[in-house]
């Protein structure tokens, strides 16, 4: 009889071609294919909760498999973090219901972007925050950010080159926190995302920040449904994916 397990995973994008399997490229999902080939014997299927691109890190990406198996929950785990390389973590493995889909049957996600926002650059942690020397008016971003929030087309912070058919998204919950060392997070949860979205985004809300748009100018921006419209794409390093609710 097949089971099915859900694996929660953190991981470093900086070296992988993003999550989804491809052809000569490394990438999350097939390192951890392989393991599971390797572990098993057999060709396994890994279905993540969705794609992140090359570059995005993630500290709660959820995948499931399923396979006919004597192995338990924590052989599983014990054995893909031996087998993987030190920039992918399995933090937990458990046997769920068969009919559990990782990506069907998510209610939403939680992504954050780091900014780093003095004159000064960092030397440690460079690849996990976007350097931005000249200083952001934060109260700007934070009214353009209210916007975010409701059940919004979002067609205008979508990826070029990637339409959906569909790009409505509902965002639960949008804000920007201010940590110490002049680090910046975004943070948006939201019924799913499109390609790009919250780089998109973030490209955008910069731009409110360094005062080359009004809070009202982003609202627009959302409402006119035309990506020409926005900001720069934030770079991918910034990124975490950092929960999947089910």
């Amino acid at each position: 009889m097949l089971n099915n397990f859900k694996l929660t995973i953190e991981y470093d994008g900086s070296l992988y071609h993003g999550w989804q399997r491809q052809k000569n490229d490394r990438t999350i999902q097939g390192e951890i294919e392989k393991a599971l080939q390797t572990m098993s014997g057999k060709e396994v299927v890994l279905i993540g909760s969705g794609r992140t691109d090359a570059g995005v890190h993630a500290m709660g990406q959820v995948a499931n498999f399923s396979l006919e198996t004597q192995l338990k929950t924590e052989n599983f785990q014990r054995g893909l973090n031996s087998l993987l390389q030190e920039d992918i973590v399995i933090k937990a493995c458990k046997q769920v219901d068969r009919r559990f889909h990782a990506r069907y049957d998510v209610k939403s996600k939680t992504y954050k972007y780091r900014i780093l926002n003095r004159p000064i650059p960092p030397a440690i942690g460079r690849q996990y925050a976007w350097f931005i020397p000249k200083q952001l008016d934060l109260e700007a971003i934070g009214r353009a950010i209210r916007y975010l929030i409701g059940f919004h087309d979002f067609k205008a912070f979508e990826g070029a080159g990637s339409p959906r058919s569909n790009t409505i998204r509902h965002v639960f919950n949008a804000d920007l926190i201010e940590e110490e060392h002049g680090y910046l997070v975004f943070e948006i949860e939201a019924d799913g995302f499109l390609r790009f979205m919250v780089r998109n985004i973030v490209g955008t809300l910069v731009d409110v920040g360094l005062l080359k748009i009004t809070p009202h100018d982003f609202k627009k921006i959302l409402h006119s449904k035309d990506r020409d419209q926005a900001g720069l794409t934030a770079p991918p390093h910034g990124l975490f994916l950092m929960a999947v609710k089910y």
